[in-house]
């Protein structure tokens, strides 16, 4: 029988007796729940990776956690390094951009730049404002759902590629697929 943790517990593993023989139960019953895909099934995944621009490590694990395949990106205006209205894009997000395959591109555009000058400077099927910096959660929340609604977008089938710590909790606001950095995703592919 075990004791109940107190106030200052740590939330350190159990020191129940048996332990080991749980997580051993518990390690097998997961491996016998994650199905072994035919060769094909994976060609086809590695592909639709190669397709978004993302490692295959990655992209199975955004597949797995969600159950979607990812259909939509957005992308904060910070992580194309779009900072002013006269900002170029880089070339390596330029080209990344422009190899996109089969899903949509938004940008979202941190003031002081407006949605139409992120739209002339970058090849996106769309733009718009971000939510405020320091909106309230039932406002971000909303504000991304709307523009999800919009573009017909599941947010669990969508990324986010964001640059800042306000940015990253759009993630959990919009319920999307999860969030990669802007250095991270335009990073040269091996």
């Amino acid at each position: 029988m075990g004791l109940t943790p107190g106030p200052g517990h740590n939330g350190g593993p159990s020191l129940d007796e048996g332990t080991a023989w749980r997580r051993h139960c518990w390690t097998r019953a997961r491996t016998d729940l994650l199905p072994t895909l035919p060769v094909e099934v994976v060609r086809l995944r590695v592909a639709r990776a190669r397709e978004l621009g993302l490692p295959y490590r990655t992209y199975a694990g955004l597949r797995a956690s969600t159950g979607r395949d990812l259909i939509g990106f957005l992308f904060s205006s910070n992580a194309l390094r779009l900072l002013r209205a006269t900002d170029p894009l880089p070339e390596d997000r330029h080209a990344r951009l422009m190899a996109l395959v089969a899903c949509d591109r938004v940008g979202l555009a941190q003031p002081p730049l407006a949605p139409s000058a992120l739209l002339a400077r970058a090849p996106l099927d769309a733009a718009q404002a971000a939510p405020p910096a320091l909106a309230s959660w039932p406002a971000l929340r909303n504000d991304l759902k709307a523009l999800l609604r919009t573009r017909r977008l599941p947010g669990d089938a969508v990324l986010l590629v964001a640059d800042t710590a306000l940015e990253r909790d759009w993630v959990a606001a919009g319920g999307l697929a999860g969030v990669l950095a802007g250095d991270a995703y335009f990073a040269p592919q091996p």
